[in-house]
């Protein structure tokens, strides 16, 4: 029984170790071939002979001899498993310990206790879909990092900060498209913002810092958020 557990152990080693020097190989390949293409992090799947990759924030799909790419969902047949959102998860971090909340517009629903962070800019279309996303969101704390990507963002997000609830004017600006009232110049933290955001490979709107640091793209449901926080026990 002891000998067959050493080969046991013995076979796992030898197969993870190829898995790894297969996977080292595609990277090799696709370095040598394509040069300008920024591919890491490839990792083996489920698939046989199928690596998972990134570029950026963005999940990529390559085979073994590293010549074509697939972007899209890999889902596990068996109990539909979306194996994308799994790696997503775990792939693109933060940390939200270094996040500068105080340049963050605060909105409390319930308790609070969940909390995200998100960058928004208030002409973005999809940021508008979020945010209508977020609203059906309970017991949350959103920080809402304004990130003035569009020329005509940039005055509406500053004045946001003069006036005496950012968070109520935030919301009729993103929500109703009513700009705020002051016409003053006050601080606020826009800049910072698009420096931070810079920092944390942010190059678009909408984006969702999750309270773990998990970070992903894009106008999640409100079910979707919700199932991620389930399935990050947040």
């Amino acid at each position: 029984m002891k000998m067959k557990r050493i080969g046991a152990m013995l076979l796992a080693a030898a197969v993870s170790q190829w898995a790894m020097a297969d996977a080292a190989s595609v990277q090799s390949q696709l370095q040598k071939k394509y040069p300008a293409l920024k591919i890491e992090n490839i990792k083996a799947t489920e698939m046989p002979g199928m690596y998972s990759g990134s570029v950026g924030d963005q999940i990529i799909y390559t085979g073994e001899d590293a010549e074509y790419i697939l972007v899209g969902s890999m889902i596990r047949l068996k109990d539909q498993k979306n194996l994308t959102n799994a790696l997503m998860l775990t792939q693109n971090q933060a940390d939200w310990k270094k996040l500068p909340l105080k340049d963050a517009i605060k909105t409390v629903r319930g308790n609070g206790k969940r909390q995200l962070a998100i960058f928004s800019d208030p002409n973005c279309p999809y940021c508008k879909q979020l945010e209508v996303e977020l609203n059906r969101l309970n017991d949350v704390t959103i920080y809402t990092f304004v990130l003035a990507l569009k020329p005509q963002s940039v005055a509406p997000s500053k004045q946001l900060f003069c006036e005496t609830d950012p968070a109520l004017a935030w919301s009729n600006l993103i929500s109703k498209g009513i700009h705020p009232g002051s016409k003053k110049n006050c601080a606020n933290p826009i800049e910072r913002n698009l420096q931070l955001a810079k920092s944390l490979g942010v190059s678009g709107t909408p984006a969702i810092i999750f309270s773990n640091g998990t970070k992903l793209m894009g106008a999640y449901p409100a079910a979707e958020i919700e199932k991620i926080w389930k399935e990050l026990n947040l």
